[in-house]
């Protein structure tokens, strides 16, 4: 018997969770599904710089997985651009999502978030919309932290 998945810590969900090639109609196009876990993997490695064992320790994973999983989302976005194929981000095994929001009177908030469909929360205090969603935070309710607060720990 295989051991079961472990859950990946998701930090990002994001906004927009379908792409395709513009000026061919979706019933000629081919879909590649990008799960949520492969598509943090692609933002923690390229849009954060982050080196694979910061990318590993953020996810909650071992190196070797991450690379798994990272050349597994790498090979699914080469074949939806070369092969014309649109993208869905969509599924995978992954933990509870919050992001850290901050309104334009400079109040800040969690919001526990389980889909991108979900819309973001107004400021609970002035009712504003967010301003800043920068600081993406990565809950686990098991342990009641954050990892970004668990990886800054280990650095002091």
């Amino acid at each position: 018997m295989s051991r079961p998945v472990k859950c990946r810590r998701v930090c990002f969900l994001p906004g927009v969770t379908y792409f395709k090639p513009a000026g061919i109609p979706m019933r000629f196009l081919s879909e590649v599904c990008l799960s949520l876990e492969e598509a943090e993997s692609i933002r923690l490695k390229e849009l954060e710089n982050l080196d694979q064992k910061q990318c590993a320790e953020h996810m909650n994973i071992s190196r070797p997985t991450f690379q798994r999983v990272l050349a597994s989302a790498r090979k699914k976005v080469a074949d939806a651009l070369l092969n014309g194929k649109a993208i869905r981000i969509a599924g995978g095994n992954y933990g509870d999502v919050a992001l850290h929001l901050i309104c334009s009177d400079g109040h800040e908030w969690d919001v526990h978030w389980t889909s991108p469909a979900d819309p973001v929360p107004l400021c609970p205090i002035c009712k504003m919309p967010p301003i800043d969603s920068s600081l993406p935070r990565c809950w686990r309710s098991d342990r009641q932290t954050c990892c970004h607060d668990q990886i800054d720990n280990r650095k002091t």
